[in-house]
This record gives C-alpha cells, structure tokens and sequence, in this order.
C-alpha cells in the first residue's frame, strides 16, 4: 500500500470515529456507573435473597429465560409526554436525551401538566407499531410504562399523574401494544423506572421543586445520600412502598408481561432495589427482569447482564448480556436531533453482539401524535430487507466458539456456523482462523450456491469466494461443519485486507487497576493506565509474511502524557502519548512499518513513561497490511 493510500486510510479512520452527533449529551443524562455499593443494611438483604427467595427464583431462571436467548433483537421504545415537546421548551432547544426535558427544562410538575394537557396521540396505532417491528426482524418489545417523569402511560390505580386522567386520549396503549403482542406472536414487556421519579415528592431525583436527593445538585452528600444521610431514607422508601411497588406489581397483574426492563438502581440503596425484585417474585416467577434493577460490583440479581447505552463496541460479558442502542442520540423523540445512523450500523451490530452471547434491543422514539419519525422507518425498513435474507443466521445462535475474525463475526446453532462477512476478501480467499473440525458443507445463505472450502499447508481452512460480494454490509455463510467445533485459538489477521483492528476490549489486560470504557463511539477504551506494571497484549497469527504499517488510537486528556513501547516480533517501536490532535482527546498516530514473518505473533504495549494521572485511554491498535493494494 503507498504512503498517500496509508494516509487517506487514516484520514477516514479519523473521519468514522468523529462521527458524533453535535446533538450533545450532559452529565446527568446518564451514570457511569448504575452500581450499588453494600453497606451493613444491604448485606442483610443480601444474605436473605442469596439463602432464600432470590435463590429459590433462580431454580427457574434457564425456563423463563429461553425465549430471550433464542430472540436476540427486540424493539425498544421511549414514548411519553416528553415526546409531544420533542427536545424543545418554550421555544428552545433541548439537547441530550429527550425524555429528561423536565430535569434538564427543571419543568415544576403544574408546568409539566400542561404539556400532559397537549398529548393527543391520535394517530397511535398498536397494530401497526408492532406489525413494523416484527417485519423488522424484532422478537421482542419493551415500551415505557412510566420514565423517570414519573408519568404513568396506562390508567394507574396508584397515580393520578397518568395518561387517562391528565390527557385528552384516555386510552391504554399499553393494553392494546400488549393485544398487537399477542396477536404477531412478539414478547411484550415494560420499562419502569423505580428509582427515579420527578413527580412524586418522595421520590429521588427532583431537585428543583422538592429539593429531594439524587438529582444534578448532588444534595446531601451527592451519590451517596442514603448512606451520608439516613434520615432522609424513609422518605424515599416511602416512595417504594406506596407508588414503584403498587404500580410494578399492578403492571404484572394487569397486563402479563413477559420482560420488565429497569434503570438507574443506584438513586436508591441496594436493599430497597432487592426489595422492589422480591416484591416482584411474589408475583411472578416466570417474567424475565433486566440486570439494572439490583447489582453490585460482585453480584447481578437479574436475568441478564446489560451494557451501558449506545454501544459502539462491546466490552467482554460473560453469560447473558444485552445492549440498547438507539437509532439517533436520544432515546426518547427529538425533532432537532438528526444524527441518525445508517441501517449498516444496526445490521453488523446484531450479528456482532449475538457473536459475543448478547442481544440488542434497539430502541426509537416515536413522535407526540403516535407515529413513527420517517428517518426511523427507514433504518426499521432496511432491517427487514436484511433479517428476511439473514435472520436465521441471528435467532437461537449461541456466542463464536471460534476466535475473532478480521473479516466479520460468527454465531453458531447446532452443527452451522454463519459466517457473517462484513470485509468482502478481494483476494477471494477467506481465511476462517481457529477451526480444526471437518467442514461438511459451505454456502451462500441468500442464494444456496455452494462454496470450496480447502485446508492450506499451514492447516488453515480457505474458502473459494465468488468475485462480488452478494450483500455489501452482512453478507452470510453457512458453513456445516462435525461436532464438537474444535479449534486450536489462533486469531488470524488478514494479511490482504485494507485494516486489521485490535481492540483494547479484546486485549488481554495485566495488573491491576485496568478497567474498560462504556463502549460508546470513542469510548470503547481501556482506562487506569497509571503504573509501568500495567500492560495489555494481543495473539494472532499471520498465514504469510507480512510488511504492516502500526497505527495507535486512544484518548488523551490535556493535562496527562507519557512515552509507550509496542513490541512485535523482535521489534520494539517508542511512541509518545501526548494529546497533539482535537479538544475530543481522540489521536489517531503511525508508529512505525514492521516486517513480521509467517507464525504466531504477540503485540505488547507497555507504559516507558506516565506524566499526569495515566497514561492514555488507548482505544486501538491497527496493522494495515502495506501489500493490500497491490
């Protein structure tokens, strides 16, 4: 590859990881950290729902669990009164998450009942929202019944702040999604918001009427007001008593739910969370509760594990795990917010996420009269396209047992692989690193032709691609293959493609301190890189003899620096860490041009230097091989 080809790489490197939206989020949009910290009065619950209730729940749990598994995309949905202002107040507009207009607008709740007043949505229709999703590939649906507004969107015996009684629709949306559920055979569930209520006056998070902990005020003592301030407590779980509790449990016997999807658990101690899933589990044992309900930094007491929001990349899980994108920046509809992403984004994310034992329930926001927004539509209408040619590809697969590919991903069901192929080979060779077994059968999945799979000198397995690729996002094989799968571990880069990246989420980390980012477009970094006895490391393997250029990227604050080896090989390339760039933080810099032989390889990056808190948020490393053009 010539230097000027190099350079336009990286340009567009730079370019694709710059693309965030100007729609700006602030702080208290969300946590970093929706963990709870146990205390003595929590580790009593603790003890109790470990040698009890919690523990007699989860003899059930593979049950009431299978159909998430198998499901692996869903709808998400943020509607509420919020939507009928759609990022806007009094004629301003509002950035970040919409659905937060009354904490960021500090709107009194006689103000936010006028805007209560305006949402007419008569344009809503159950049947076609749901019938959309499924055409969309999705097998489940969560919606909104109250978010942290406090607002109910059904007829709630506990609460008159609900949509029958303060808005001009009167009816229950929520009973006829659950109806259209039904009748399309999808999986309904809601999200409710137990910690956060703006409305109740008892409730944490409302600091501009009530003066109540938990809010951008940090009052009390910030994050930790139950603990700093114990006095205040009954207030809150007075709250939990007689609003969060009756309604989740209303919701439960009312409607059915199959899933019920919580949030933000650290506005209130760990002990009232478990309390809030006992009460749950009193009522039903069989429906799935999401991993932001009660958790520690040692124990989930959910389903499922979920990711932070927007992921871009997916820091390692274990087990059951999930993850909410959305189809712009904000969750619930904004009219100024046009940063949508392209359908390509959510196409290669599912099979990405499904590849690493995960789910991903995409989320939109319809708009305040009941539709949804054409931008929207659009992605959901590429979607269809896609799941109708490659869904099975997606429901009832299990995580690669294969290592990482440089040209895609791979989900397995029984005895096939898909083999998702987002980097077409222009060679027309595809190397599928890690596998040892019999390969029976290979073929395109859109179209069945049959494909030659050989085994090189080397023992790799290489199959005999057609010119064109026959979709340009995802395109899918299926490869049959004896049982067990078998593999010998070795990542293979591909010495032919234009790119080769090494995510620090997919290093092996050492010493301790070292912990990842949430995963959001510039953020899939590992941070905490503060001592010379902290590094992180890569294995692969190259087929041939390769010349590659080394590219770093990462994340540098203006007040840290330091100098850092990269070894390979028998080479060891210094570089400087220094923020030279954006005011992001975002460097995208060559290193160095390294011959590496045929054979197994590990790259090691290690820290000469720390000026400042730590070294780097390093994001990347990427070897681009310099014969890919030739």
């Amino acid at each position: 590859m010539k230097n000027r080809e190099v350079k336009k790489l990286i340009v567009c490197l730079a370019l694709c990881l710059f693309t965030v939206s100007s729609f700006a989020q602030d702080t208290g949009d969300e946590d970093a950290s929706m963990k709870n910290a146990a205390t003595k009065r929590d580790n009593e619950m603790i003890e109790e729902a470990n040698n009890g209730w919690w523990k007699n729940s989860m003899q059930s749990h593979d049950q009431r669990i299978e159909w998430w598994r198998e499901a692996r995309f869903g709808m998400f949905i943020h509607w509420g009164v919020y939507s009928e202002a759609g990022g806007e107040w009094k004629g301003k507009k509002v950035d970040g998450y919409a659905e937060h207009l009354m904490r960021k607008e500090k709107i009194t709740k006689e103000e936010y009942l006028k805007l209560a007043a305006q949402f007419n949505p008569t344009k809503f229709d159950a049947d076609k929202w749901v019938k959309t999703a499924k055409n969309a590939g999705m097998h489940y649906l969560v919606i909104t019944a109250k978010h942290h507004d406090g607002f109910a969107m059904y007829p709630s015996d506990y609460s008159g702040f609900d949509i029958a009684d303060k808005t001009p629709f009167k009816r229950d949306p929520m009973a006829e999604l659950k109806a259209a559920c039904e009748k399309y055979e999808m999986k309904f569930g809601f999200y409710y918001s137990h910690a956060f209520d703006w409305e109740d006056p008892n409730a944490p998070g409302n600091d501009w009427e009530y003066n109540n902990p938990g809010g951008d005020k940090n009052l009390f003592g910030g994050r930790n007001w139950f603990d700093i301030h114990p006095e205040l407590l009954p207030k809150a779980q007075k709250y939990v008593t007689e609003k969060s509790i009756p309604q989740i449990q209303e919701l439960l016997k009312k409607y059915h739910p199959d899933i019920l999807w919580f949030d933000t658990p650290h506005k209130l101690p760990l002990s009232d969370n478990l309390k809030i899933l006992k009460a749950i589990r009193e009522v039903d044992q069989n429906v799935v509760v999401n991993g932001r309900l009660a958790r520690t930094s040692n124990q989930n007491f959910g389903d499922y594990a979920n990711t932070a929001d927007r992921p871009a990349e997916f820091f390692p899980l274990k087990g059951d795990w999930e993850a909410i994108p959305t189809t712009n920046e904000s969750y619930g509809y904004s009219k100024y917010d046009e940063s949508h992403k392209p359908a390509s984004h959510f196409i290669q994310l599912i099979p990405n996420a499904a590849s690493r034992g995960g789910n991903i329930l995409m989320n939109i926001g319809p708009k305040g009269d009941g539709t949804f927004d054409k931008k929207d539509q659009r992605i959901l209408d590429s979607m269809a396209i896609w799941t109708k040619k490659y869904g099975e590809s997606i429901y009832k697969t299990t995580a690669s047992p294969l290592p990482l590919q440089s040209w895609g991903v791979i989900t397995k069901k029984d005895s096939l692989l898909y083999l998702h192929v987002f980097n077409w080979p222009k060679t027309g060779k595809l190397l599928v690193g890690g596998i040892t077994n019999k390969v029976t059968e290979v073929y395109t999945m859109a179209d069945k032709k049959k494909i030659k799979a050989s085994v090189s000198q080397q023992g790799n397995l290489i199959l005999d691609l057609p010119k064109n690729s026959p979709d340009p996002v995802d395109a899918v094989l299926v490869m049959k293959v004896d049982q067990p799968i078998k593999s010998n571990g070795l990542r293979y880069l591909d010495v032919d493609a234009a790119l080769n990246r090494l995510l620090a989420f997919d290093a092996e980390l050492n010493g301790d301190g070292l912990s990842y980012g949430d995963g959001k477009t510039n953020k899939y970094y590992v941070t905490g890189w503060k001592n010379k006895n902290q590094f992180l490391t890569w294995d692969f393997a190259l087929s041939k003899a390769t010349n590659f250029k080394i590219v770093i990227k990462y994340i540098q604050e203006k007040e840290n620096s330091g100098e850092f080896n990269i070894t390979v090989g028998s080479h060891v390339f210094k570089g400087n860490a220094d923020n030279s760039t954006d005011k992001e933080g975002l460097n995208i810099k060559e290193i160095a041009i390294a011959d590496l032989p045929a054979g197994k390889h590990q790259l090691k990056i290690t820290a000469i230097k720390i000026s400042g808190v730590e070294l780097m948020r390093i994001l990347e490393i990427d070897l681009i091989p310099n014969n890919a053009n030739k």
